[in-house]
């Protein structure tokens, strides 16, 4: 079956900047994938993301690299052998799941004989700031069931003290995005165990893990930028309790959905976590994050504006779109 594939840049404003150890976000940087094929269209969003070496050029010129495969008919199987695990792989992947649900009558939970997404808690993340705002920011979602704190090593434990304060019955995540040293972790662990952090996140470089070896852990680590794909999982061991997926990072939904049934087999605690985008980029994985002990999908909540099928936030809870990625028809 000839196929016709489109993709393109886009940028969505965000209603208030995002910061986090490594820089500030204005707006979301996306790039959008549409694989049309005898009368449908399946879509696919990803971000490329510079920690990664990833622009939006380079994911276009990688998405171009791979077009005649693509519009020959190119299966899901042999796209992960056509691109590496990242954000080009990752749209064409999740748009291929789509067109394929559209054209055989299924959608994509029928696919993977999985229950439909159904309305979920999510992390609510509060972005790096002083701990006076974080306080403030915390107070307004008080009633959250789960919120993530963004923190970086200038006195991370002013910020999570004045989270918990506001929020004294919220599970929290902390995450460091790598910006602590493992001298730091070692004395601040015992301060997030005391203020009940349920998770920390990659609080070291993932080049300088090995040292979590030794470490007792007092709060559950989990590997986000160290993990990507299951041949990552050999290393975690003995390092990390818990993985964080990523559709962006394993390349879509087909690796991660791999990632996320080997990871319990090793008896890892699962996160599903995003980067920042659209609910295009977050529906696919809705369908990872059944049953996960952590999602964090609240991308979209961070936007000035979404798409028409959208992913509804309220109170902590994500309820999914009710026709649109991976639907063959809108539900009755």
């Amino acid at each position: 079956m000839l196929r016709k594939l489109t993709a393109r840049g886009e940028r969505w404003p965000l209603s208030r900047p995002f910061r986090i150890s490594r820089g500030v976000k204005t707006q979301a940087d996306v790039v959008t994938v549409e694989i049309a094929a005898d009368g449908a269209v399946g879509m696919g969003e990803a971000t490329p993301y510079g920690r990664y070496g990833e622009t939006t050029d380079s994911v276009l010129t990688q998405i171009e690299g791979v077009r005649a495969a693509i519009e020959a008919g190119a299966s899901r199987e042999a796209l992960q052998v056509l691109l590496p695990a990242g954000a080009a792989r990752n749209a064409l992947d999740c748009a291929l799941w789509d067109i394929e649900a559209k054209l055989c009558g299924r959608t994509v939970a029928e696919m993977i004989g999985a229950p439909e997404p159904r309305r979920m808690v999510t992390a609510v993340t509060i972005s790096l700031d002083a701990p006076s705002v974080m306080g403030e920011a915390a107070n307004s979602l008080s009633g959250c069931p789960l919120i993530k704190v963004k923190v970086d090593a200038n006195d991370p434990v002013a910020a999570v003290r004045a989270v918990r304060e506001a929020a004294p019955l919220a599970r929290l995540i902390v995450d460091p995005n790598e910006s602590w040293s493992v001298a730091q972790l070692e004395v601040w662990q015992a301060e997030m165990c005391a203020l009940e952090v349920a998770l920390l996140e990659q609080p070291i470089p993932a080049e300088e893990d090995r040292a979590l070896e030794r470490l007792k852990p007092l709060v559950p680590i989990c590997a986000d930028e160290a993990v990507h794909v299951r041949a990552d999982l050999k290393k975690l061991a003995g390092r990390y309790q818990a993985v964080n997926i990523k559709l962006d990072k394993t390349g879509g939904l087909t690796e991660a959905l791999a990632l996320r049934e080997a990871a319990s087999a090793m008896g890892m605690t699962l996160m599903v976590g995003c980067m920042i985008g659209t609910s295009l980029a977050m529906t696919p994985a809705l369908h990872v994050a059944r049953d996960a002990n952590f999602v964090d999908l609240d991308g979209p909540w961070w936007l000035a504006q979404d798409r028409e099928n959208r992913l509804v936030f309220s109170d902590g809870w994500l309820t999914p779109p009710s026709h649109g990625w991976g639907m063959h028809a809108a539900r009755p």
